[in-house]
C-alpha cells in the first residue's frame, strides 16, 4: 500500500470516483509536471453541503465543505497521476470561493477546512499558497469551490 492510501486509511478517507464536469471544460489539464485541477465543489454522494454561510451554515459548517472539495481535488490529482498519488511532489496553489453573507469575514478560516486537510494527508508537500475569496454565489448553489495548481513526478 502506498504511503498516501496509507494515511487516507488512517483519516478514514475514500477518495470518490472524480465527478464528471457540469459545463463545457476538463477536469484537470496537465502541461510537463504541473497538474491544474478546475474547481471541485463541496459535493460527495449523499449530495454535499450546499448554502451560504453565515446564513444556515456556520463557520464548522464551511469547514465542512471546504474539506469536501479537498477530497475532490485529490480525485482528479489522482487521475492526473494514472491512479497513484505518491506522485504527488507539492500542492503548489489553492484557490478557494466561499458563498457566504455580505457580513461573514471568516473567508480564510473556512478555507483551512481544505487547507489542513491537505496537510494532514501528504505532510510538508502539502502546504501551498492560496487565495480565500467570498462570493454571493456558486455554481448550483454549493458552499464552497476550490480549484488548485500541483506539481506531480
Amino acid at each position: 500500500m502506498s504511503q498516501v492510501s496509507k494515511r487516507l486509511e488512517d483519516l478514514s478517507i475514500v477518495l470518490p470516483t472524480p465527478p464528471a464536469p457540469v459545463a463545457s471544460y476538463i477536469p484537470f489539464v496537465r502541461n510537463g509536471t504541473l497538474v491544474h485541477v478546475s474547481g471541485q465543489v463541496s459535493i460527495a454522494a449523499d449530495g454535499g453541503i450546499k448554502g451560504r454561510v453565515g446564513q444556515g451554515l456556520d463557520l464548522e459548517a464551511g469547514q465542512a465543505a471546504a474539506r469536501l472539495c479537498a477530497i475532490n481535488l485529490m480525485a482528479q490529482v489522482k487521475e492526473a497521476c494514472a491512479g497513484d498519488l505518491d506522485r504527488l511532489l507539492r500542492v503548489i496553489k489553492l484557490n478557494g470561493f466561499v458563498n457566504v453573507t455580505p457580513d461573514f469575514d471568516a473567508i480564510p478560516l473556512v478555507m483551512n477546512g481544505c487547507s489542513n486537510l491537505f496537510v494532514e494527508v501528504f505532510g510538508e508537500k502539502g502546504r501551498h499558497a492560496r487565495s480565500a475569496v467570498g462570493v454571493a454565489n456558486l455554481p448550483l448553489g454549493f458552499a464552497v469551490e476550490v480549484d488548485g495548481v500541483f506539481e506531480i513526478a
